[in-house]
């Protein structure tokens, strides 16, 4: 596979009747006789009723059978009728000049209600009792809703608890594995002589200042240009290149003036990864520093030949971590972690859109297709790249043809400038191989092209002994390899 680089208020409740109570006898106008005081018997006070007339009151003692009597005789009769409410005397007392009985709208004790009336009286308690609860409901209502208008806020809305608390991330949670790694995660400017060149990422190696990148983000800054390594507290460092390798696409450089206090990430074992696995990615996707997506590990081993877009650079082989975790243009040479936070691999090309290519006038962006160079391979390349200064790839002395055919990896019939396809007393040639083989397997892994086989083969150091299977002439053969060494990138 070719790819490219990245580069309203409520109302007051209505008051309540008061409850029927007990109310003391009204001591009764001098002259008339004091009225009888059944024991146990419910006492209510009869409001006056403005401009009612007398008469008016006497339908209830009519309605008993019970005919008015003079003075204090209304009293037994309806006493005996049961009826309720009593009616007012015949004649009050301030018509007939005083007569007896009780004057209009003194307390009234009433009688013993019989045993068909006591139901009625208990429904009156109750539907009163109620209208009290409703009362100090109502009122509880418009206080609350008088303090929830204090507070400004005529919404149902539930706001979030504002004690500090609440706010702690679990370290294992991706908040907790980006605060942990962005510290230790850069933004790299490289600019060349001729005063091109981008922005890209990177993450610290170790305590003596090494930073790891892709080889493409620091190229144009490799020859006399200016580097610098911006950390996500604002903090610059000018660096300067310790090694590169076009080949692996990995690059290492060191901060000039180190401060004390790196804290290089911590390396994960890439062989162990499995497609699923959670990713986050870490970078400065155009130009937008500490940035961090999130995906997973869609696919391993996938074979990448990567290149930028101006064709100015040789092709890069890596048999890559694929990921759908957002990675652009300027996320090459930052981290990608598993859900532990340790490092899986650099993040380095991208499936480029129909847009065009990354690096032109129609740069794309992610379409969930991103590639990382896996760790294990990158840590051993920036080994050598920290003690010599120079890339060691592993060879097995033979050319082969570098299009995607689909069914295997065919050893050219010539090499590079006219040289032979397989090098005298090479790998290859020790093992048998001779031009025009079709590469078919290496190990377990099944070669559809020559990127493929490359990619494969940097997997593994010098020495490595292989198993490769070819085909010539139609036969399958099997041959074991052992794999010889290219120092530095020709």
């Amino acid at each position: 596979m070719s790819t490219e680089n990245e580069g309203t208020s409520v109302p007051p409740a209505p008051s309540a009747p008061p409850v029927p109570v007990e109310s003391p006898a009204t001591p009764a106008p001098a002259g008339s006789a004091p009225p009888p005081e059944p024991a146990d018997t419910p006492t209510a006070v009869i409001p006056p009723v403005e401009g009612a007339a007398p008469g008016a009151h006497e339908g209830a003692g009519a309605a008993s059978g019970a005919a008015p009597a003079p003075g204090g005789q209304h009293e037994a009769a309806n006493a005996a009728s049961g009826g309720w409410p009593p009616p007012p005397p015949a004649v009050p007392s301030y018509a007939d000049g005083g007569g007896g009985g009780h004057p209009w709208g003194a307390s009234y004790q009433a009688p013993e209600p019989t045993p068909g009336r006591r139901r009625g009286g208990l429904l009156a308690a109750v539907v009163a009792a109620a209208l009290i609860a409703g009362g100090v409901g109502g009122g509880i209502g418009y206080w609350a809703a008088e303090r929830n208008d204090d507070s400004g806020v005529g919404s149902t809305t539930v706001s979030a608890s504002d004690n500090p608390a609440d706010f702690k991330r679990d370290p294992a949670s991706v908040a907790g594995l980006a605060a942990n790694a962005l510290p230790s995660t850069v933004t790299i400017e490289a600019e060349g002589s001729d005063g091109e060149g981008g922005t890209g990422s990177g993450f610290v190696y170790d305590t003596q200042g090494h930073i790891l990148t892709n080889n493409h983000v620091v190229a144009s800054a490799a020859d006399g240009g200016k580097l610098s390594a911006t950390f996500s507290n604002g903090k610059k460092y000018d660096a300067e290149v310790i090694g590169r390798a076009q080949g692996y696409d990995v690059a290492v450089i060191k901060l000039k003036n180190a401060p004390s206090n790196l804290k290089p990430l911590a390396l994960a074992n890439s062989d162990k990864v499995a497609v699923g696995d959670s990713t986050i990615a870490i970078g400065a996707p155009f130009g937008l520093s500490n940035t961090v997506t999130t995906g997973i590990v869609s696919a391993k081993d996938r074979p990448v030949a990567s290149s930028d877009s101006s064709g100015s650079s040789k092709a890069s082989y890596m048999n890559a971590l694929q990921t759908d975790a957002s990675i652009n243009p300027g996320n090459s040479g930052g981290p990608l972690l598993d859900a532990r936070g340790a490092v899986i691999g650099i993040n380095s090309a991208i499936q480029p859109g129909s847009s065009g290519g990354i690096g032109g006038s129609g740069q794309s962006g992610s379409v969930g297709l991103g590639f990382a160079i896996p760790i294990n391979q990158a840590r051993n390349v920036a080994k050598q790249l920290i003690k010599t200064g120079q890339p060691v790839y592993p060879v097995i002395g033979a050319s082969v043809a570098l299009d995607e055919q689909g069914d295997g990896a065919k050893i050219t019939e010539q090499g590079a400038g006219g040289s032979s396809a397989v090098t005298a007393n090479g790998p290859a040639d020790k093992a048998g191989l001779k031009p025009g083989d079709v590469i078919t397997k290496l190990d377990d892994t099944v070669i559809d092209s020559g990127p493929t086989l490359i990619g494969q083969i940097w997997t593994h150091q010098p020495g490595d002994t292989v198993k490769i299977t070819y085909k010539r002439g139609g036969a399958e053969h099997t041959v074991d390899v052992v794999l010889g060494e290219r120092k530095g990138d020709s």
